[in-house]
């Protein structure tokens, strides 16, 4: 009777366990994939040129025509999709960017508004010396967030530089 039990407790153990291992071991593969397939892309930095349209309208950031310097890097994942992107304008192009948020250039506040977690993607490094200013442009899920930093160095050519994060 005793031999009968153990038999069946082992025959479940084996029918639950083995399943649930196999679950954890691939769970465990397809995570670390993703982390590689993370720093392997992220090790390529931004790329020159625009973002595709749709990602632009996705993401909700309008360049304004005639901006140079133009650059972006997109990153996909199961928690958030984030655009960075970085351009030169001109202080009118910064107004009608500005505008398209719904912002002004009143909304700026000084400082660096864009998170170390996502300098570190972008390697972007803002000096302390030069005049940084920025806002957070919060929006209701599912609708992208953006954090923008501009440096106004020059103000007739402003360089802007925008992390547009969306929630699937």
């Amino acid at each position: 009777m005793i031999r009968r039990r153990s038999l069946t407790l082992l025959i479940i153990v084996l029918l639950i366990g083995v399943p649930a291992g196999y679950l954890l071991v691939s769970a465990s593969q397809s995570r670390d994939s993703g982390r590689d397939k993370e720093n392997k892309y992220s090790a390529t930095g931004l790329s020159a040129g625009w973002p595709s349209k749709v990602q632009r309208r996705i993401y909700e950031v309008d360049i304004p025509p005639k901006s140079s310097f133009v650059a972006y890097y997109e990153t996909n994942n199961w928690k958030a999709s984030r655009l960075y992107t970085q351009f030169r304008t001109t202080h009118k192009g910064l107004t009608k960017f500005l505008h398209t948020l719904g912002k002004t250039r009143a909304d700026l506040d000084d400082g660096v508004t864009i998170k170390k977690r996502d300098r570190d993607i972008t390697r972007w490094s803002f000096d302390p010396a030069v005049h940084w200013t920025g806002l957070r442009h919060k929006q209701d899920d599912p609708r992208p967030s953006q954090d923008i930093t501009v440096d106004r160095t020059d103000p007739q050519h402003p360089i802007v530089y925008v992390v547009s994060a969306t929630t699937p």
